[in-house]
């Protein structure tokens, strides 16, 4: 895998390959003498894996890294720790036998170059979630929004979960998330940050009910939106749609969604991010009186999508990842 891999990077051009290795002691060595602008590491290679690797990395010498493993079919534990760690971004490897073995070879490119401009963030040891039992807020019964949709791509994963830890377990308003991750990933994310938090995270399934203190994030299969059902509420439904920005999920095709639904009652968050999905979406809510965020160019991994957002006057704030927690709080009342 490491050849075809190599193969892939130097078929696009503009990559020099500078060396393997065949463990993560080896490769945080290596990684020190070369100094390398990007590392790509499997998570399974003998006593010292990929979370060895990235731990000895980020403490000795930081250098943005991309997990490419198989290991999330099973199991995303581990490579949700190795993001926690540091490493900017995930990319599934497929099976060697699989008749479309390069049909991801675009999207691992546009990783490894979104890698290469990435500011790398100091790991993320510690979160609200620990509170989960105390942090709690009083809200008026008058709110100004009924709900929050987020959208977040390379580096979000961690951005998502720094933000809804700072969010009170009692909130009153229902969360709605696109991520931009492999298809498998998505169910261990939602019980990672149902479990750093009292919010009750799942992956989104067809007519789930947007309720109160309930997180609902996209599946990585499909575009999801929201709509009102017959009885009024508001649910959860996917669409054939396809959007240009990006697809499976789309944020723009989620935002959008959102504005039509909920119009001037809506928060629209734009994360760190690769391209420019959501950009439309958040503009769409802006436009229809919501209010709109996008990340802070220096808190983001990689400020694309935010500094889109910014760019078409999508963002009516643009706050650090530490605080967009606590002001969609002020905003709410």
């Amino acid at each position: 895998m490491r050849f075809l891999t190599s193969d892939i990077l130097k078929n696009a051009g503009g990559f020099e390959i500078l060396d393997f290795a065949r463990d993560g002691k080896e490769v945080a060595e290596k990684c020190c003498q070369l100094r390398p602008d990007v590392v790509i590491m499997d998570m399974l290679m003998g006593e010292y894996d990929g979370l060895s690797g990235t731990r000895s990395i980020m403490q000795t010498c930081p250098t943005p890294i991309i997990i490419l493993s198989a290991l999330g079919v099973n199991d995303m534990s581990s490579i949700l720790e190795a993001l926690k760690l540091g490493a900017v971004d995930y990319h599934h490897k497929p099976d060697r036998s699989s008749k479309d073995i390069r049909e991801n070879d675009e999207e691992l490119v546009s990783k490894v170059r979104a890698a290469a401009e990435a500011t790398l963030k100091s790991p993320h040891t510690e979160h609200a979630g620990s509170l989960k039992n105390v942090f709690q807020h009083t809200f008026s019964k008058n709110l100004n929004y009924d709900v929050i949709v987020i959208g977040s791509s390379t580096g979000g994963p961690t951005a998502v979960e720094n933000v809804l830890t700072r969010l009170p377990g009692n909130l009153s308003v229902p969360v709605v998330i696109a991520q931009h991750m492999p298809e498998n990933f998505v169910p261990s994310f939602a019980a990672r940050l149902n479990e750093l938090t009292p919010l009750k995270v799942s992956m989104a399934k067809k007519n789930d009910v947007l309720e109160p203190g309930v997180v609902l994030i996209a599946p990585g299969s499909r575009n999801m939106v929201v709509k009102t059902n017959e009885h009024g509420q508001v649910v959860c439904d996917f669409t054939s749609k396809r959007y240009k920005e990006y697809n499976f999920p789309s944020i723009t095709g989620l935002m959008l969604s959102v504005a039509e639904t909920y119009g001037a009652r809506s928060i629209g968050i734009i994360l760190t991010g690769m391209g420019k999905d959501g950009a439309e979406g958040l503009l769409a809510i802006k436009n229809e009186g919501g209010y709109t965020i996008a990340q802070s160019r220096e808190t983001c991994v990689v400020y694309g999508m935010p500094r889109e957002a910014v760019d078409i006057g999508a963002a009516k704030s643009v706050v650090a990842l530490n605080e967009i927690g606590p002001f969609v709080v002020s905003c709410l009342e």
